[in-house]
C-alpha cells in the first residue's frame, strides 16, 4: 500500500481523527509517513486539518518537517463550502492536485491522503471526490459515523464505492450517539458486516492486511 485516501459520509466524521491515528498505527510499524489534504474550505488564516496532520506527520517524517501547511494542499479557500461552491473565481486544476499527490509520495513510504466531505463533494462543476479517489487509483478508506441515520448513509457511500470498483474498506468513528450505538445501530453492522471495525480498535489490524 504505497498510498490510502481517507474519505467519509459527509464532513465532520472524524476523517481528520482518523488520519492521525493511521499516522501514529503506520509510524509504530516503522514506515515514513506521508500527508496531503488536497483542498480544505473554511481557512481564514491558516488551515486548521492540514496544520493538525502536518505537525504529525513532522514528528515520524524528517522529510516532512521543512514543509508548511501550503506544501500539503493544493488549494484552500475560506468560505466553508463544498469545494466547487468556496472556489469562487474557479481556479481548481484537477491535475495540479494529481501532480502535487505524486510529487509528495516520494518524500513518504505511505502517503495518506485525506479528502474534503464525502464521496459526492463537488470539486469542480462535473468532478467529484470521487472522481479524484478513482483517479489516484488508490486504496480507500471509508470512514461512518455512529449517529443515528448513519446506517443509509453507510450503505450509500459503500455502493458509490463498489459501483467504481474502488478497492476500500470501511469502519466506525464511535463518537456521536455511543450509548445507543449498540442498541440501535451494531445489531445491523453485527448481521450484515460482522467485520466492522472501529477506528480506535480496528486500525492494527486493517494495516496489517
Amino acid at each position: 500500500m504505497k498510498s490510502l485516501f481517507i474519505t467519509a459520509t459527509g464532513t465532520n466524521i472524524g476523517k481528520t481523527h482518523t488520519t492521525e491515528k493511521l499516522i501514529e498505527t503506520l509510524a509504530s510499524k516503522g514506515y515514513k509517513v506521508g500527508v496531503y489534504k488536497p483542498i480544505e474550505t473554511g481557512v481564514v488564516t491558516t488551515a486548521p486539518d492540514a496544520t493538525i496532520l502536518l505537525e504529525a506527520c513532522q514528528k515520524v517524517n524528517d522529510n516532512f518537517k521543512s514543509l508548511t501547511t501550503e506544501d500539503i494542499t493544493a488549494y484552500t479557500f475560506p468560505l466553508p463550502a463544498a469545494p466547487f461552491c468556496a472556489d469562487t473565481e474557479q481556479i481548481i486544476d484537477i491535475g495540479k492536485i494529481i501532480e502535487k499527490c505524486h510529487a509528495l509520495s516520494k518524500h513518504c513510504d505511505i502517503l495518506l491522503v485525506e479528502g474534503a466531505g464525502g464521496l459526492h463533494v463537488p470539486v469542480t462543476k462535473n468532478y467529484h471526490m470521487i472522481d479524484l479517489i478513482q483517479e489516484l487509483n488508490i486504496k480507500t478508506l471509508l470512514v461512518t459515523p455512529s449517529r443515528l441515520g448513519c446506517i443509509n448513509d453507510t450503505l450509500l457511500s459503500i455502493e458509490a464505492l463498489k459501483a467504481r470498483d474502488i478497492d476500500f474498506d470501511w469502519c466506525v468513528n464511535l463518537y456521536e450517539d455511543e450509548e445507543s450505538f449498540s442498541e440501535v445501530t451494531q445489531p445491523y453492522y453485527d448481521a450484515v458486516y460482522p467485520e466492522w471495525w472501529t477506528v480506535d480498535e480496528g486500525l492494527d489490524n486493517f494495516l496489517s492486511l
